[in-house]
């Protein structure tokens, strides 16, 4: 793209962002400074995630943690527990983490440079060139999923996703890299392009401020763009899931799971180990006795996996102490701990079977 044209695509972009920005909790308004803390907190919650899903636990974390300050003090435990059904749980710790660092290391505030950005924990190449962008308006490359389908209509990309996402991302840069002029909000104007208007399925053409360069309109070809590669099937996993009553009150039994495991940090149910073989019969991680199979499954998707648990029903032998990563937890109580969506769909099965 030469320089006369990059010129004309910031612009109209610019123009249009001017009068259709989208209002959002975490950006600043027009004419006011953005809070870093709220675009860091914002940046690591969507990633992964949508923005309605978003607000909510966003309302929530500045309300109770007004600062970075207020969150590095924060128990990871509370942290945890008001992440919980986000998901991707280890963006939570490393977020606690982050916080730390930035509130005892740096004095509660964020460094303004992508290149130290990208050193802090949980945050990857986009988010440090979001952050830099947005918070501090430093040419960065911003470059998500609505970015790349503007780039791909925009000039006409056919080679499918994944393998063009190289080829996109330099595309995207040679409009953003070097510009110092409303960085944040040209970043913030893509995404909201995408979002908005250049939309997977029925894009806007006829309202889009792009259209007279687009590539993709020119050919016809803009909806059916960025191509991508068919899915391979997801591989599946089983096990157990265990429903541990107390004779004396009817409490649960829970666990806090170990950081290294899938859902890390976070309280559940007990499960068994999940194996890729439907046959397999783990054994219970603890000695239950009076256990009882049902003919209810919990299904459950992850990223990279699906999920089917068999419950089972059962107590713990009477001498029996549970271990400190267990606790007891009575029935009424389980909807206020924040438990992840997995375990919710298990007890949603064993509450109102």
């Amino acid at each position: 793209m030469d320089n006369n044209s990059k010129v004309v695509f910031r612009n109209n972009i610019l123009e249009w962002y001017d009068r259709h920005r989208r209002v959002l909790p975490w950006r600043a308004l027009k004419g006011k400074t953005p809070n870093p803390y709220y675009v860091w907190l914002s940046e690591v919650m969507l990633q992964q995630t949508t923005v309605v899903t978003v607000g909510p636990y966003f309302h929530r974390f500045i309300e109770k943690w007004p600062s970075i300050d207020d969150l590095a003090r924060a128990e990871i435990e509370d942290v945890m527990h008001e992440w919980a059904g986000l998901g991707y749980y280890a963006r939570a710790r490393n977020l606690h983490k982050c916080a730390q660092i930035v509130s005892f290391s740096h004095k509660g505030i964020f460094p303004d440079r992508q290149e130290s950005l990208i050193k802090l924990p949980g945050i990857g190449e986009y988010s440090s060139n979001s952050i830099a962008a947005i918070a501090y308006n430093k040419p960065a490359n911003v470059v998500d999923g609505n970015v790349e389908r503007v780039m791909a209509r925009y000039f006409a990309v056919i080679e499918p996703l994944p393998d063009s996402k190289k080829n996109l991302k330099e595309l995207a840069g040679s409009i953003a890299w070097g510009e110092t002029s409303r960085s944040g909000d040209y970043a913030q104007a893509l995404m909201d392009l995408g979002a908005t208007i250049c939309t997977p399925k029925s894009p806007k053409c006829m309202l889009c401020p792009l259209k007279e360069g687009c590539m993709g309109r020119a050919q016809g070809i803009a909806e059916t763009l960025p191509a991508k590669k068919a899915k391979k099937p997801k591989p599946q996993k089983y096990g157990q899931i265990y429903w541990i009553t107390r004779k004396s009150d009817g409490a649960i039994l829970l666990e806090r799971r170990d950081d290294k495991q899938m859902l890390g940090g976070m309280l559940g149910l007990i499960t068994s180990e999940w194996a890729s073989d439907s046959n397999m019969n783990p054994q219970p991680p603890i000695q239950i006795k009076e256990s009882k199979n049902t003919t209810l499954q919990v299904k459950h998707s992850f990223t990279h996996f699906d999920l089917h648990l068999d419950i089972i029903t059962a107590h713990l032998k009477s001498t029996q102490k549970p271990e400190n990563s267990h606790v007891w937890i009575i029935p009424s109580e389980l909807d206020k701990i924040g438990l992840p969506t997995l375990f919710k769909k298990a007890v949603k099965l064993m509450m109102y079977k």
